[in-house]
């Protein structure tokens, strides 16, 4: 079951009544789980650039879309690896201001996976 995603603040997302106060990934069957950020930090020396490691932990086998949350400011990014990776994998990206991929998570169907940056 899709979780319902409520309010984001500088520092904090609510899933389904639960406070988060670090960067998430929802799979598709709903699990949510904290974001691996030195996958991406460990080569770029930044965790607003994704890289296509990070890109493979977050994919799951049957994804069509992937939605960002870009954080609060948009900073989040995709290296062109990542980008390419989930092109290879034919799952759709959008990507957005944290507040605004609430909204286009609440309204998505399908086999659908979510990445929030939840300060910048």
């Amino acid at each position: 079951m899709k979780p319902h995603l409520e309010e984001t603040t500088f520092g904090s997302i609510t899933i389904d009544g639960q406070t988060f106060e670090h960067d998430v990934v929802i799979d598709l069957d709903g699990t949510v789980k904290k974001r691996k950020k030195k996958l991406s930090k460990s080569i770029y020396g930044t965790s607003h650039l994704m890289s296509s490691d990070e890109a493979k932990f977050i994919f799951q086998k049957g994804s069509k879309r992937l939605i960002i949350g870009s954080g609060q400011y948009g900073m989040l990014k995709l290296s062109d690896e990542a980008e390419n990776y989930f092109a290879g994998k034919s799952c759709m990206i959008t990507l957005l201001p944290t507040n605004e991929a609430l909204r286009a998570w609440n309204e998505a169907s399908g086999a659908v996976i979510g990445l929030f940056h939840i300060t910048c």
